[in-house]
């Protein structure tokens, strides 16, 4: 089973031809309202994928939430542990460039709302995978990491949007998943230049210094140069599928959801790292987040045309 606890939205998107710089204005026709959150994305993309999935969070007493909350349903998520705040549900304002780039502002609303408490310790356990992201409350997510380890549960942190995240967490983690931004900024959040003190050479060596010094694998997702990770059995590489993105938003939380659901299935690392990127490909075929994630037979009608993951040399 897959316990996520983390943030839901309501998003709005925009398409323009090109995003805009600081102090620059652009105008699009028109706009969309689709749900949203990357805690419920990764919900919905694990359910889609044929995963067992309950999710905890909050939203507002509004139509956002109404929205977000029968999404997740739709997707096959059990919502029984999605509460109403009394603040509005978190809205996201995402630009989407003619290349499928995008640009975001989240506005927090009921995510700062969601505690630990919320998931009972009946749901916690050796079975369990708990996928958490950094769009709530980081105290929250520290105190249920802490009694997550202590069931026994699979940790998967998706470290993400880039912020710092305290040691403890990071050493109770079994998997981080970072972009290339979120990478080199978790380095330099712990340890200032870098966790040894020196900068660190681009994403893959910021990943591979992660994975040293905490003892987790550190999946680095790298767009169109597919994913590389990092952990004490080895390195890992997998290419990304190839396709003509139309939007890339909801690939970053399909990787993590996929991956999630795959190893939750007892699928090894190279196998569910394999179909992470899958899933991730497909996730840019269509607009919106939640609206272009791919099922199960989707994901592997497309396995055949993307090598499979391989380990690199040590």
């Amino acid at each position: 089973m897959i316990v996520v606890f983390g943030s839901i939205n309501a998003d709005l998107i925009m398409f323009v031809d090109s995003l805009p710089g600081a102090g620059e204005t652009v105008l699009c026709p028109s706009y969309r309202v689709a749900p949203g959150g990357k805690g419920a994305n990764q919900a919905a993309a694990a359910a889609r994928a044929g995963a067992e999935v309950a999710m905890f969070g909050q939203v507002g007493a509004d139509g956002f939430g109404d929205l977000a909350v029968q999404a997740l349903a739709d997707a096959g998520v059990d919502t029984a542990g999605v509460l109403r705040a009394g603040v509005p549900t978190a809205c996201a304002a995402i630009g989407v460039d003619k290349d499928g780039e995008n640009q975001i502002i989240v506005a927090s609303g009921a995510n700062l709302r969601a505690r630990a408490d919320q998931v009972p310790d009946a749901v916690l356990g050796p079975g369990t995978t708990l996928v958490l992201q950094l769009e709530v409350p980081i105290e929250e997510i520290a105190a249920l990491t802490a009694r997550a380890r202590g069931s026994g549960a699979r940790i998967i942190l998706n470290a993400a949007p880039a912020g710092p995240v305290p040691e403890a967490v990071m050493r109770s983690v079994d998997i981080l998943v970072v972009n290339g931004i979120e990478a080199e900024a978790l380095c330099q959040g712990i340890g200032g230049q870098g966790i040894g003190g020196e900068a660190t050479a681009g994403p893959e060596a910021a990943a591979m210094s992660l994975a040293e010094t905490f003892g987790v694998i550190c999946a680095v997702t790298l767009g169109g140069e597919g994913a590389r990770a990092f952990g004490p059995e080895g390195a890992w590489s997998v290419d990304a599928l190839r396709i003509t993105p139309v939007d890339t938003t909801g690939a970053g939380d399909a990787f993590v959801g996929v991956l999630a659901a795959s190893l939750d299935s007892a699928r090894g690392f190279e196998e569910s790292l394999h179909r992470a990127s899958v899933g991730a490909g497909l996730a840019c075929l269509a607009e919106g987040a939640q609206a272009a994630l791919a099922d199960g037979a989707a994901i592997e009608a497309r396995l055949a045309d993307l090598a499979p993951a391989r380990r690199l040399p040590a």
